[in-house]
């Protein structure tokens, strides 16, 4: 049985099926591929209306410390997909209960050059939410559902530049400062969902260190 998508939801699902790389990145996949993973980008709707829900990964993980993150990570031979591997990965991580999500679409895939990975996002609606926490102290400091309200809030919204020389988009939203490859691809998904409301992309601040 589907379950019908909230209205809400439903722009933001039928422009996602037709999007490409180039909506994302301006980095294409390079020939041979990298390491394969997948991540869940889990909308659901709770006391401030509709939410996503973002970890913060564990300050000694070896790649990515201290970074917000959607639940995912590298794919298993048994995942038998993307979705697989979303969904594992977010049970692993958050006690995600798979039968609680409704899978959307899979998004293109996209490189992230400074781990190799090619990641497949999946886009789902959490049709029955539940509590979750960090399953693993270890890999998730903490777990948040953060708003869209605040994400597209202008006053919560700036350019990142990293110690590297890189800049980018980032949030600041639910106690979390969203930035890098997950604060790219919600950027993507706000405009798609018509939720974006114009804001400052002049206004860049360090990204904090330590």
């Amino acid at each position: 049985m589907s379950l019908v998508l909230p209205g809400w939801f439903e722009p933001l699902a039928g422009r996602v099926r037709a999007s490409s790389v180039a909506d994302f990145t301006r980095f294409s996949v390079p020939e041979g591929g990298g390491r394969a993973a997948s991540v869940l980008v889990l909308l659901g709707e709770g006391p401030s209306g509709p939410d996503v829900l973002v970890l913060e990964r564990a300050a000694n993980m070896r790649t990515h410390a201290g970074q917000p993150a959607f639940p995912g990570g590298a794919a298993d031979p048994g995942d038998g997909g993307p979705v697989g591997t979303a969904l594992r990965e977010a049970a692993e991580e958050v006690g995600l209960d798979p039968a609680s999500v409704t899978v959307v679409a899979e998004l293109p895939q996209l490189w992230i050059p400074v781990s190799d990975f090619v990641v497949t996002p999946v886009l789902a609606w959490w049709h029955a939410p539940h509590p979750v926490t960090a399953v693993d102290a270890a890999e998730v400091a903490s777990v948040a559902r953060l708003p869209i309200s605040e994400l597209v809030d202008p006053a919560n919204r700036f350019r990142c530049r990293h110690p590297s020389g890189w800049t980018g988009p980032a949030f600041q939203a639910g106690g979390m400062l969203v930035w890098g490859f997950t604060a790219g691809v919600l950027t993507t998904l706000l405009e798609m969902g018509g939720w974006a409301r114009p804001w400052d992309t002049s206004r860049i601040e360090p990204l904090p260190v330590g």
